[in-house]
């Protein structure tokens, strides 16, 4: 059996569905926090477990008879993360899942300047040091996050951030596929994987050139300085370190950390990745259809 983590949070819930188009669903299982919100796989076959990085006694149960268990990382820093991802691969191990794969970053290492690298750097060390085979997920990171940055671009004109650099930005659909395929097809890689990345890097200049293109106006890229990015972060309403760890993602980017294309999920998938330009382009006439409508 497989085991996915966070299996009705964005990332882990494509990940069953793929996998359920190429196993049984007498094969997977899923550990939850809150099971009633997993009911639609349980009628489907799908075995619902509760499980909680948070509380490291919900975890044998969870990991019980699975062959493989996918991790799926928390979406806390430093030493919580740490600690959280810890009680999973411990107990995993207890359990006796034969390999445990946790979705990593291809910006993974513990120099990094956003926060979460180091994190995953320190926790594909905690990996490798468990006795158990296992594989760590170098995946790209999220396009999701472009539509986050955009904001309102598109009403405004302007697209406004710190400094930034070149990020390969990849898709959860196509990294959510890539898990299944590894999953349904063990073998295929052992450790790190390479990374997990859509077929280009832009940064934030290309994506105003892009909103441009779709919007049919310019679309300026505006730069704001650091402290003043925080500043309004905070005042609305973020905690500041919050609001320092989203400064990171920009310090990162330029420091190139992001910036690496591979072509092992394209390989993986057997097909090319979606691209910046189809996201941007789908949410285009997502808006456009909807505006229409009301």
């Amino acid at each position: 059996m497989i085991i996915v983590t966070g299996a009705t949070g964005r990332l882990g819930r494509r990940v069953v569905e793929r996998l359920l188009e190429r196993l049984p669903a007498d094969q997977v299982g899923v550990s939850v926090r809150e099971p009633a919100k997993a009911r639609h796989l349980a009628d489907r076959g799908v075995q619902v477990r509760r499980g909680d990085f948070a509380e490291p006694a919900t975890l044998p149960g969870a990991f019980a008879d699975a062959e493989q268990a996918l991790l799926v990382s928390s979406d806390r820093f430093g030493e919580e993360a740490l600690r959280l991802h810890r009680a999973a691969v411990s107990a995993a191990v207890r359990a006796g899942v034969g390999r445990v794969l946790y979705t990593s970053h291809q910006g993974a290492a513990a120099d990094s300047l956003f926060a979460a690298m180091p994190d995953h750097a320190a926790t594909e060390e905690v990996l490798a040091e468990a006795g158990v085979p296992w594989t760590s997920l170098r995946n790209g990171f999220y396009a999701s996050t472009v539509q986050q940055l955009v904001g309102r671009a598109r009403e405004t004109g302007e697209l406004r951030a710190p400094e930034d650099g070149p990020v390969s930005w990849t898709t959860h659909d196509d990294l959510a596929e890539a898990a299944a395929i590894v999953l349904a097809e063990p073998g295929r890689f052992d450790g790190p994987t390479p990374p997990l990345t859509a077929g280009q890097a832009l940064d934030l200049a290309d994506v105003a050139a892009i909103l441009s293109e779709s919007a049919g106006r310019a679309i300026r890229r505006v730069t704001v300085d650091d402290e003043d990015y925080v500043a309004d972060l905070v005042g609305h309403g973020m905690p500041e370190p919050h609001a320092r760890a989203m400064l990171g993602v920009f310090l990162a980017s330029r420091r190139g950390e992001f910036a690496v294309v591979d072509p092992t999920l394209r390989d993986l998938l057997g097909r090319p990745p979606r691209s910046v330009r189809d996201l941007l382009t789908a949410s285009s006439h997502s808006s456009g259809q909807a505006a229409h409508t009301t």
